[in-house]
């Protein structure tokens, strides 16, 4: 097939491209510029790479033509953010391709009532990102209800992996957590340490979206949790780091708002974004439908990026070796 992946040097991308190579389709990048993937692959050789900038050719109102324009089969959408853009692709490439796989988040539900959430929990996303992710998974699969373009939307958890700093024990991206626990410093924790993160790995997320291209008679109209298989609690994840490095966990717990008062602004902000939501979400749908089976756990996840954050020098843990 002939397959546009849009936003295909991000995080999942590096992943994602390879496996479609790798399954002999013909593949078309977009990115926003011709910068290296966060993984570069020999696979991008057989790539073909465009540049466009799709927040302004929104306005422009050209955008969804360009992508039809280039007659793919699917579109893989990793980077839509609103619906107004969604609508937009959706209203492009109705009759023109297959099938439309977006990228979503699990940030579609909110604070949940019973866990692990399920797809079809009753929904209270908040914040720009959660509801206009939302929004776009109704507006995609009320499209293909009624027989207009074919979707299905994939929903990842927190995504992981080498090549950037990923969220930790205390919710945020803060590099000194991670030193902190390999050398026995006290880490403080919002509340009792119970909220929990839910981390996928990118190789994971990426596996997700071509299984829904492989077996779309099961997949069209239906969205998809694509995450490890269980969520961990701050403090849970917390003491695990600290075993990686052969020590206990120094941990100081305090009311959220006074651990704000003590924590940078934006580390701050990141954990209320987390704990507020609390993800822990159910891929018994995915693996059921799909055969989604999550290769890392979210500590496994978790690992390999911070053995790349080490050999990268972003992280310096002396004479402390991390034996995970």
């Amino acid at each position: 097939m002939r397959l546009v992946v849009i936003g295909a040097t991000g995080h999942v991308g590096g992943y994602l491209i390879p496996r479609l190579v790798g399954a002999k389709h013909e593949v078309i990048a977009i990115s926003r510029g011709q910068q290296v993937p966060y993984r570069n692959h020999r696979a991008w050789q057989e790539v073909t790479r465009v540049t466009a900038d799709r927040e302004a050719e929104d306005v422009a109102g050209t955008f969804a033509g360009r992508v039809a324009d280039l007659h793919p089969d699917v579109v893989i959408d990793m980077v839509c953010f609103t619906p107004e853009s969604a609508q937009q692709l959706v209203d492009g490439l109705r009759g023109r391709i297959e099938l439309l796989l977006a990228c979503g988040s699990i940030w579609v539900h909110g604070p949940a009532v019973e866990v692990p959430v399920t797809e079809d929990a009753v929904r209270r996303p908040f914040g720009d990102y959660g509801v206009g992710k939302a929004a776009i998974e109704e507006l995609l699969l009320r499209e293909t209800r009624s027989s207009g373009l074919r979707s299905v939307v994939l929903h990842p958890g927190h995504i992981s992996g080498p090549g950037w700093p990923v969220i930790n024990p205390a919710g945020n991206r803060a590099l000194d957590v991670w030193t902190r626990l390999a050398t026995g410093r006290t880490v403080t924790l919002p509340n009792f340490g119970l909220e929990t993160v839910h981390h996928v790995h990118a190789d994971d997320v990426a596996q997700a979206f071509e299984l829904a291209l492989q077996r779309q008679n099961v997949a069209v109209g239906e969205s998809f949790h694509v995450a490890s298989e269980r969520a961990v609690t701050l403090r849970g994840f917390a003491e695990a780091v600290a075993h990686w490095f052969g020590r206990d966990a120094d941990l100081r717990f305090m009311p959220f708002e006074e651990f704000r008062k003590v924590t940078k602004l934006e580390d701050a902000e990141a954990t209320w974004e987390h704990i507020s939501r609390s993800p822990s979400v159910s891929i018994d749908k995915a693996r059921r439908l799909l055969g989604y089976v999550p290769r890392y756990t979210s500590l496994q996840a978790v690992a390999e990026a911070v053995h790349w954050l080490e050999r990268k020098g972003e992280l310096d843990f002396g004479a402390n070796e991390l034996v995970s």
